[in-house]
C-alpha cells in the first residue's frame, strides 16, 4: 500500500504552507504529495490567505523537493487549454526530474467559475475526452515530427509537440463514481484510477466497471493501480480524534463511517478493507495544513504498518 498526502488548498493556504507540508510528506516518507486544482473555497471556512494555483505550486514544489512525487487530484479541465496543459505538466516534469502525474478531470464546480471569469461549459465530458488525447498524443508525438488534432472542441495544427516530459510518459490518473463513461476513460487513458470519498462497497463496485472496462478494451485490469483519496482524522485517542475532527468542522462518527478516523489501529484496519478490494494508494486528505503532528502520527504508527 502506498500512502500519499492529499491537500486542499482552496480552503485556504499560502505557499509556504503548502511547502512546509510538502517537506513534511517527504521527510517522514510518505509516497507523494497531491494537492486539488480550485480557486473557490467550499463550505463555512473563510478560506483566507486564499487559494494557489496547483501547477504553480507544484513547479515550486518541483525545486525545493527530492524524492516525493508531486500530482493533482485532479486538475480541472475547464481551466487549461489542454496545449497549453500538456506545455506545463511536461516543464514542470523536467523540474521535478521525472516525478509528476497528471490526475484530469472534467471541472464540477460552477460557482468558481463565474467567481474567477472562467467559461464553464454545459458538455464537459466529451471535452475532458478530447483534452487527455491531446495531452497523451502531445506527449507521444516523436521528436522532429508535428502533432494534429481535428476535434469537436479543439483544434491543433502542425504542433512540434514540445517540451517532452522527463520520461516517455507521464502517469495519468483519471477518477470519479460514473458508471459507465468515467470506466470507459480509464480504461483508454489512465495509469491509475482513483474513487476520491467513497466507501469500501461503493469503491469495489467502481473498480469492478473499471476492470471491465479495461478488459474490453484490450488491457490487463492490473494494467491499472486502483487508489482512493479519504479524509483523515487519527489520534492517539478518542480525546485527540475529537478534537481533530473539530477542528476541521467535521462530525467523528461521520468520519470514521466514511474516512479514515479513529486510532491508529482502527485506521489501519479501514485501510485493510479497501486493500482487500484491490487499492493499492491511500491518499490521506489531510484537511487542517497547520497540524504537522497530525502527519508525524500517520507516518509513525500507520504507515509504518501498511507494509
Amino acid at each position: 500500500m502506498d500512502p500519499r498526502i492529499f491537500t486542499e488548498p482552496q480552503q485556504g493556504a499560502s505557499y509556504d504552507t503548502l511547502f512546509t507540508v510538502a517537506k513534511a510528506t517527504e521527510d517522514l516518507g510518505f509516497d507523494a504529495f497531491f494537492c486539488s486544482d480550485h480557486y473557490l473555497r467550499m463550505g463555512s471556512v473563510d478560506g483566507l490567505p486564499g487559494p494557489t494555483d496547483a501547477w504553480i505550486t507544484l513547479a515550486g514544489l518541483a525545486r525545493e523537493t527530492s524524492r516525493v512525487r508531486l500530482g493533482t487530484l485532479m486538475t480541472a479541465g475547464t481551466f487549461r487549454l489542454p496545449g497549453v496543459l500538456a506545455i506545463q505538466v511536461a516543464q514542470v516534469d523536467q523540474m521535478s526530474g521525472g516525478r509528476v502525474e497528471l490526475g484530469l478531470g472534467s471541472g464540477w464546480f460552477e460557482e468558481e467559475h463565474r467567481a474567477y471569469g472562467i467559461p464553464f461549459p454545459k458538455e464537459k465530458f466529451a471535452r475532458l475526452e478530447e483534452q487527455l488525447e491531446i495531452v497523451t498524443g502531445l506527449w507521444n508525438t516523436p521528436l522532429g515530427q508535428t502533432y494534429t488534432h481535428n476535434g469537436t472542441h479543439y483544434q491543433l495544427t502542425d504542433s512540434p509537440a514540445l517540451p517532452k516530459p522527463t520520461k516517455p510518459k507521464v502517469p495519468v490518473l483519471i477518477g470519479g463514481h460514473g458508471a459507465v463513461r468515467t470506466p470507459r476513460l480509464a480504461a483508454r487513458y489512465a495509469d491509475e484510477f482513483n474513487i476520491p470519498l467513497a466507501s469500501v462497497e461503493d469503491s469495489d463496485l467502481q473498480f469492478g466497471r473499471v476492470r471491465a472496462a479495461a478488459e474490453a478494451a484490450g488491457r490487463k485490469a492490473d494494467d491499472l493501480v486502483y487508489s482512493n483519496a479519504l479524509v483523515a482524522c487519527v489520534g492517539k485517542d478518542d480525546s485527540e480524534v475529537a478534537r481533530r475532527a473539530a477542528t476541521i468542522g467535521r462530525d467523528v462518527n461521520e468520519l470514521k463511517a466514511n474516512g479514515l478516523a479513529g486510532s491508529p489501529a482502527e485506521v489501519v484496519d479501514k485501510i485493510g478493507q479497501y486493500a482487500a478490494i484491490g487499492a493499492s494508494r491511500i491518499y490521506f486528505q489531510i484537511l487542517d495544513l497547520d497540524d504537522l503532528d497530525h502527519l508525524e502520527l500517520i507516518s509513525s504508527q500507520v504507515q509504518s504498518q501498511l507494509g
